[in-house]
Formats: C-alpha cells, sequence, structure tokens
C-alpha cells in the first residue's frame, strides 16, 4: 500500500464466550498491543459495559475474535459509532474476517505499521410497519429475509420501488441484500455475488413458485417496500437473527443507510475473489460439529 494510516491507539477486544479459545487469544492480543503503547479493553461481546463504551465511540478499532456471525454482531455496535471493525477468525467461516487465526500477530505488526485500507461495506436501513404494533428499525449488513413461518406454504409477497409495483411472488421468502449480504443466504437461494464495494441493494426470491424467479439489483437511491400478502404467518428476519410474525398488510420498507460498515483490510481488493473462490470449491462448515 503506497499511502500510510494512522495506527489506531485505543481497541477494544471482543471474543465470543462460546467459541473456544476467543477470548483466550483476544487476551493475548490485547497485553501485545498494550505492550506496544496503546490502550486496550478485552471482553467477551456480550459484555454489556463494553459494549456501552464502543457505544459511546470510545476507541479506535474493535477487533472481533470468531466467525461471520461474529462480525455480524460486533458490526451492529461498531456501524452506528464510525468505529473501524477487524475480524480474526477463530471461528468456521470467514467471508468477513480478514484474518486468520494463525497469522494475527503479524496482523497486529501491520496494524501498528499503519499497513492497512478501509473497506467500506454498505448497509440497509429497514422498518417493519405491523399493524397495531409501533414500528421497528433495522440496521442491516447482510440482508433482511421476508418468509413463511412454521407453516411449510409459500406466501405472497410484493414488492414496490419507489412506488411503483415491481413484482409479486409465490415463494418461500423474498431477501433483500446488501453486496456483504450476497454471499450470504442469498447466494443460497442462487442469488448472483455482488463485490464488497459496490452500493446496490439485491431482490432475490428463495423458492419461486410460477413466479418470478430472477435476482433484481436496484441502486443505491432505490427505495423498497415489501408488502405480505398470505392468510398463515409469515416472519421478518434480520441478518439471521430472531424474526418477526407479520401477517397479511404488514410491510418492510427499505433503503440504503446513510452509515457503512468501515472495515479494516490488509489484503489487496482481490483478496475478495481468491476467498470466494476457496469458500465455493470446499464449505468449511462441512463435517464440523462444534459451535461457530
Amino acid at each position: 500500500m503506497s499511502e500510510l494510516m494512522s495506527p489506531p491507539h485505543a481497541i477494544a477486544f471482543l471474543g465470543h464466550p462460546n467459541i473456544p479459545d476467543a477470548l483466550g487469544v483476544a487476551g493475548t492480543m490485547a497485553e501485545i498491543w498494550r505492550a506496544m503503547g496503546g490502550r486496550v479493553q478485552v471482553g467477551s461481546l456480550y459484555d454489556e459495559e463494553l459494549r456501552q463504551c464502543v457505544k459511546a465511540g470510545e476507541f479506535d478499532l474493535v477487533i472481533a475474535l470468531g466467525g461471520d456471525g461474529t462480525m455480524l454482531r460486533t458490526g451492529h455496535l461498531c456501524a452506528p459509532a464510525d468505529i473501524p471493525l477487524l475480524g480474526v477468525n477463530i471461528g468456521h467461516f470467514g467471508f468477513l474476517v480478514e484474518v486468520k487465526r494463525d497469522n494475527w500477530r503479524e496482523a497486529l505488526t501491520q496494524l501498528a505499521a499503519g499497513k492497512f485500507r478501509f473497506e467500506d461495506r454498505m448497509m440497509i436501513a429497514a422498518r417493519c410497519s405491523r399493524a397495531g404494533e409501533p414500528d421497528t428499525d433495522f440496521d442491516v449488513i447482510n440482508d433482511v429475509v421476508v418468509a413463511r413461518g412454521q407453516y411449510v406454504r409459500p406466501i405472497e409477497v410484493e414488492a414496490t420501488l419507489d412506488g411503483a409495483r415491481i413484482a409479486s411472488y409465490i415463494a418461500d421468502g423474498l431477501i433483500a441484500a446488501t453486496p456483504t449480504g450476497s454471499t450470504a443466504y442469498a447466494l443460497a437461494a442462487g442469488g448472483p455475488i455482488l463485490p464488497p464495494e459496490m452500493r446496490n441493494i439485491l431482490l432475490m426470491p428463495v423458492a419461486p413458485h410460477l413466479s418470478v424467479d430472477r435476482a433484481v439489483v436496484l441502486s443505491e437511491g432505490a427505495s423498497i417496500c415489501i408488502t405480505v400478502k398470505t392468510k398463515h404467518e409469515a416472519v421478518v428476519s434480520v441478518d439471521g437473527q430472531a424474526s418477526l410474525s407479520v401477517v397479511s398488510g404488514d410491510c418492510v420498507q427499505i433503503k440504503a443507510h446513510e452509515k457503512s460498515l468501515r472495515m479494516i483490510r490488509f489484503e489487496d481488493p482481490g483478496y475478495f475473489y481468491r476467498n470466494l473462490t476457496a469458500y465455493m470449491e470446499h464449505n468449511p462448515l462441512i463435517n464440523i460439529k462444534t459451535n461457530g
């Protein structure tokens, strides 16, 4: 990298408590960074006191230790506070994680020397409007999914763009994804892969039945509304977290978020395609029996 960045001083090291060694490695990394002259705080991803410090913007950088799930949860903390995020892969899967478990020492050296770059990931702002309930707002890193609930029947949803109808879908669900989310559920549903630096919104149906079965890629400025039209249970889920039940007439409004998730990268932009090829050839989650 031709231009050196200003190294961070204060770093929060957050480990996933259910992933073996995550907190131990976090503690070791913190000790090394402190010895290099930095200010550190280390703890569990779910330590409420530490989470409040992150939300208050008390750090220059957050380092998350775990897998992609850990990165998503930590990203929801960092993005609103405009704090960059760096991931160390102690989990199972790493589309989002930059640093492998065996080279975090080298990463700290590069970090101290300012040999890194920032990568800004587009986010989605979603608002779920349900009859008789207050609106629920979400900051979305990967995707918003409107899908069938406990009954194994397709649902009908209608998507509009800036108030004009795009299509109606009879399907198991409809995904609205960021470029980051294009390698998650949308990819499993057969959607296209979008480069992480793009700023588009991807609509992808899940198991459509005699209805539109192609992805639609929309511009960053698009304003989308997904309205539920079904007589049985449907749900809304954001980034794979706990779902909200919705009924016919409820809707989810989607647009580009004013905030971005800023991530630290040491590799050149081609890293995304190199990692993607490796994962497509062999999913590391197969045959893994431990929690991740």
